[in-house]
């Protein structure tokens, strides 16, 4: 099983009788809906930060959260960790030229942010 952002998350059902699902729900039969619980995101500390090798890019027109992670991690799931280590959550935060913080390795920042 890869790692991945939801591995310590609990996930709660919700059924129609605590929210009204919409008509296309109905019409599809969807009874319950199973939801991860909230994150709690832990942003690593500096004994922690000292063990992660930065690596820089540039933001470009055309460029994306998944795209970098591809490149630098080898897999596109790991998009999230350059959003949370920069606190950008979206790729609108960013505009073409800036500096965008890559951290390496990836098990090290695994463990930093408390997934592994």
């Amino acid at each position: 099983m890869a790692i991945t952002r939801y591995n310590q998350r609990f996930i709660r059902t919700t059924n129609e009788d605590e929210y009204v699902f919409s008509p296309i729900f109905k019409k599809r039969g969807v009874t319950s809906i199973n939801n991860f619980s909230t994150a709690v995101l832990v942003y690593p500390n500096p004994s922690e930060l000292a063990d992660i090798t930065e690596i820089t890019a540039v933001w470009g027109v055309g460029s994306k959260y998944f795209n970098l992670a591809k490149e630098y991690y080898g897999e596109e799931q790991y998009w999230w960790i350059i959003a949370w280590y920069n606190l950008r959550p979206l790729e609108t935060d960013f505009k073409p030229g800036d500096i965008v913080i890559i951290p390496t390795p990836l098990e090290t920042i695994l463990s930093a942010f408390g997934i592994i």
